[in-house]
């Protein structure tokens, strides 16, 4: 990951000398996230979190847009069995390092305002992760059910005015986030679980042109 970061802001310097537009700001917005799952008996409801970062933006009117981000993401997974004693619920929360590489094109663009649509890839490193039982029924999902790394794709808009800029985007897990959990001390579930991300957030640009 130490790689991957260092690269990014290479990348980021090096292409400042060689493009005729270059911006860099910061960030910080709303998310809202539910992770999947193909069992039946269990549910998932959408949960609330937030993340901070920055970002970057390299070209004109076709560009390129790296940035990095932290990011608190969760679930809440209810299970809804036959017996008491399978109703278990747990909750999750998960904190990420994001790494998205957005390309770009602006729709409209003028020095008061610009319109813009975004689409690219993400790479998601977890770097905390905790699982918490919500009632006195164990569940079988532990911490180290979770997946270290996550990749999404991702697609969106933004508006650009002054020196604010407002994006809306969703993102799609490419990966299972929950790993197969034992359900019983004989057998095992495979949960899918993909997370689905609704993001929402607000840029000031402190370097650079739009």
């Amino acid at each position: 990951m130490k790689k991957l970061i260092v690269l990014l802001f290479l990348t980021v310097f090096v292409a400042e000398y060689s493009y005729s537009q270059f911006a860099l700001g910061v960030k910080l917005g709303y998310n809202a996230n539910k992770l999947s799952t193909n069992l039946d008996s269990v549910k998932s409801q959408f949960n609330s979190g937030f993340h901070v970062g920055v970002w970057t933006r390299i070209g004109k009117r076709f560009y390129v847009a790296p940035e990095i981000q932290y990011s608190m993401t969760g679930a809440v997974f209810t299970n809804e069995g036959n017996l008491s004693t399978n109703n278990w619920k747990q909750k999750i929360k998960i904190g990420s390092v994001d790494v998205p590489v957005l390309l770009g094109f602006k729709i409209i663009h003028s020095d008061f305002i610009t319109w813009r649509i975004e689409l690219g890839p993400q790479a998601s490193f977890n770097v905390s992760k905790k699982v918490s039982d919500e009632n006195s029924v164990l569940g079988p999902i532990k911490e180290s059910s979770l997946s270290s790394m996550s990749w999404y794709v991702l697609g969106g808009t933004g508006i650009d005015f002054l020196f604010m800029k407002l994006d809306v985007r969703y993102q799609y897990g490419l990966n299972q986030l929950i790993k197969d959990v034992e359900t019983s001390t004989t057998s095992s579930a495979s949960f899918d679980t993909k997370n689905q991300m609704f993001v929402v957030s607000l840029g000031f640009k402190i370097l650079g042109k739009k």
